[in-house]
């Protein structure tokens, strides 16, 4: 009976440990989760928005081509070999793709 009042009593201060230990929580979740997460969101927004004739990129389906126009509804229009064309939209460009494909090669 002793033992079990012992361990039913909170220690003193442990309301406010509980509330520093839930805001420690919650910082860590946003250093590691949400903010990587954000930033990478406005990498890729910014390199949508960056993106001209001529530039050369891969969906993220794999389709490799060259930029022939940009439109201004979202969509652009992608040469995939000489004469052929395909209509895609702007969301289905892969950033680390395209980025490592125009990446120069290392010189040994």
């Amino acid at each position: 009976m002793q033992l079990q009042s012992i361990l039913l009593q909170s220690a003193p201060g442990g309301g406010s440990m509980n509330i520093i230990f839930l805001g420690g929580m919650i910082l860590v979740m946003w250093l590691f989760m949400i903010r990587p997460q954000a930033k990478k969101a406005k990498q890729q927004k910014q390199f949508i928005n960056n993106l001209q004739k001529g530039d050369k990129i891969v969906t993220i389906a794999g389709i490799h081509g060259v930029i022939n126009k940009v439109n201004e509804d979202n969509t652009l229009s992608l040469e995939t070999s000489p004469g052929s064309y395909l209509k895609i939209e702007k969301s289905a460009i892969s950033m680390e793709w395209s980025a490592s494909m125009n990446k120069p090669v290392a010189e040994k």
